[in-house]
């Protein structure tokens, strides 16, 4: 089993920034990949940012240039940061790991983020 947290989200105005944090506990040693997604309102959860034990990465087009994924050496713990953040990135961000111990996906609870003046 691997249960992850979030942390980090909250309220700030347009053009602000913060830094999601996702931590993994459990069973770590088998997580190859991790990754965001988000929940707005009436929307689909669409993929945010995607990282890989390889370090390689992928973003949504509408967050390019501005979100950053990245993950710590122990490579337990991975971070969003989001710079010039728009009121369209308001909702709820979850994290989500992928283990080769499991052929489920593992999801946190989320975090609300929203961004309004």
């Amino acid at each position: 089993q691997v249960q992850l947290v979030e942390s980090g989200g909250g309220l700030v105005q347009p053009g602000g920034s913060l830094r999601l944090s996702c931590a993994a506990s459990g069973s770590t040693l088998g997580i190859y990949a991790m990754g965001w997604y988000r929940q707005a309102p009436g929307k689909q959860r669409e993929l945010v940012a995607h990282i890989t034990n390889g370090e390689t990465t992928n973003y949504a087009d509408s967050v390019k240039g501005r979100f950053t994924i990245s993950r710590a050496n122990a490579k337990n713990t991975v971070y969003l940061q989001m710079n010039s953040l728009k009121p369209e990135d308001t909702a709820v961000y979850y994290c989500k790991a992928n283990s080769v111990n499991s052929l489920k996906d593992y999801w946190g609870q989320g975090t609300q983020v929203t961004v309004s003046s």
